[in-house]
């Protein structure tokens, strides 16, 4: 093998030659240079000539050259040449033996179908960091050479360790990164969602792929007291462990929030404001609504959030679109309530963008395919939940977060609906209403078939409530009276704002021990203000469970 005859057809070795005979100084134009001929000698005398490139010899430079180079020519790649560096990393190679007995290393690697494509093509491919039995990785790229009819491969192997090593040090430290955010997401969600009585929910959270930093998707279940629910469902705008740390501040703020009892809109205006003092440059979408059995509605406010999905008993699928407020931390903004029927029989869900949003598809288009597969998800809540994630096509490899909460007001009848009741009484007239209104619900209860004990503290409560509200309220008054599975819930509405608490009352008092009267005796008790102006004062009983259970 002439070694000489391949070396000149390397490539760039022929435009070399041609760029060097462009600029070479013909000899009767040698007197017309703009440099002193004293000044020329001087420069001879004092350094002496580089040769030209084309005057090293090739064999000499490759040996010396610290990145790894090999020839091979022909359909079975026999060896021409290795260099000294080749042969430091992978030991000698026998020079004419066919590359796949005496070059296991590029077998190792898969090159030898990379070496016939080169060979086939003409065209010069490269490879990126391979790890070589060695231990060391080498981004590899083999050129195809030729001399008159025969044709080879130039490999040319070049050591990028270090920068694979630091490269996979950077991948392992996103790596914890992201494990921290996702182990920080998840400890912030709610472990187990609170179970409403006449709700049934269901929730799951999907962190984005590898490729994606986690971010800040949550939602919550809140039981409020007297039968009502409130669901929170939201998205910090931002990645990893920052946007997981705003999301859990939300979350706790909103858990407080929900405890005043304030309408939709309200909480909303409150987290606003809490947003930007958390990270001015942090914004976050929310969602939150509250479902009152007594009305058959959810009641909404959203910040920036998607519009909530209901389906109704006969399938029917509705968007829950009006009022949107912007983002929470923007400021400057007076959010508003809006309100859907969620009646028996019904199904409502709330998510985050995850779910919907694609980068080749409008967002319209994504809310469309999710009301359609809404349409046809049957089952419980949690069916229904893992349905609808699937059917959005959401896999490990996701590049976003997805929050999904569903939850179902179920039509009960028979036995199970024996269980839910509801009775109320117009408390007209003057004191004449306490006396009616005791008569009232004993007669309730007793039909409700509770015990003796349970029947007696029920009716207490009423009279105190009652006798709370004429005393403090004003007309239109009314007691309702509800029974679940698990609870009894008396609850008097009057028109007066003005909420009542619980104080000491001092023995020459003559009032001011009803509520601490209800607050004793009840599992639970509060107040808050109704949309349409007046309060409502409730208490609950807890309901001593079946025997075996």
């Amino acid at each position: 093998m002439n070694f000489t005859r391949w070396s000149a057809r390397l490539p760039g070795t022929q435009r070399r030659a041609a760029a060097r005979t462009e600029h070479t100084v013909s000899p009767d134009r040698r007197g017309e240079s703009s440099v002193p001929a004293a000044r020329a000698e001087r420069l001879t005398d004092d350094v002496p000539p580089v040769p030209a490139v084309d005057e090293l010899a090739v064999r000499e430079v490759l040996d010396r050259v610290p990145c790894l180079v090999a020839l091979v020519h022909g359909p079975d790649h026999r060896i021409a040449y290795v260099n000294d560096a080749y042969t430091a990393a992978f030991g000698p190679r026998p020079l004419g033996a066919p590359a796949r007995g005496a070059l296991p290393e590029l077998e190792a690697l898969g090159l030898l179908p990379l070496l016939d494509q080169v060979l086939r093509s003409g065209r010069p491919r490269t490879v990126k960091s391979r790890k070589a039995p060695d231990g060391r990785s080498y981004t590899f790229t083999c050129t195809p050479v030729t001399e008159g009819g025969g044709r080879g491969v130039l490999v040319f192997a070049t050591d990028v360790t270090d920068h694979a090593e630091a490269a996979e040090r950077l991948r392992a430290s996103e790596r914890r990164q992201r494990e921290t955010a996702v182990t920080l997401q998840r400890s912030l969600l709610p472990q187990e969602l609170e179970e409403p009585d006449d709700l049934r929910v269901a929730a799951t959270y999907h962190p984005g792929g590898t490729e994606a930093a986690v971010g800040g998707d949550w939602y919550d279940v809140i039981t409020l007291g007297g039968g009502r629910t409130a669901l929170v469902i939201g998205d910090v705008m931002g990645r990893g462990v920052r946007a997981a740390a705003v999301m859990g501040q939300l979350r706790t703020a909103v858990r407080a929030y929900a405890r005043l009892d304030l309408p939709p809109h309200e909480v909303l205006q409150l987290l606003d404001g809490l947003a930007m003092e958390i990270d001015a440059n942090q914004i976050a979408t929310c969602a939150y609504a509250i479902h009152d059995p007594n009305e058959g509605r959810l009641v909404y406010a959203s910040a920036g959030h998607l519009p909530i999905l209901v389906r109704d008993e006969n399938g029917t699928v509705r968007r829950a679109d009006e009022p949107t407020g912007p983002p929470l931390g923007t400021g400057g903004w007076m959010h508003s309530s809006g309100s859907v029927p969620l009646g028996p029989g019904s199904t409502a869900v709330l998510y985050t963008d995850g779910l919907v949003e694609r980068r080749n598809e409008d967002l319209d288009e994504g809310i469309a395919a999710l009301e359609r597969a809404l349409a046809g998800a049957t089952g419980g809540p949690q069916v229904v939940c893992d349905r609808l994630v699937r059917s959005a096509g959401v896999t490990p490899d996701h590049d976003d977060d997805v929050a999904v909460l569903v939850l179902q007001h179920p039509a009960r009848k028979g036995a199970e609906g024996e269980l839910f009741r509801n009775a109320a009484l117009e408390l007209l007239g003057g004191v004449e209403a306490a006396p009616r209104a005791r008569a009232f619900a004993s007669g309730v209860l007793t039909s409700w078939r509770f015990p003796a004990e349970l029947h007696d503290l029920g009716v207490l409560a009423t009279s105190e409530l009652v006798a709370n509200s004429l005393q403090h309220g004003t007309p239109p008054m009314r007691l309702r009276l509800r029974r679940t599975d698990r609870r009894l819930i008396i609850e008097v509405t009057d028109g007066d704002d003005h909420l009542p608490r619980r104080r000491r009352a001092e023995p020459g008092d003559e009032s001011g021990r009803g509520i601490a009267i209800v607050a004793t005796i009840a599992s639970g008790w509060g107040s808050r203000r109704t949309p349409g102006g007046g309060k409502a004062v409730w208490c609950e009983f807890l309901l001593p469970k079946p025997a075996g259970s």
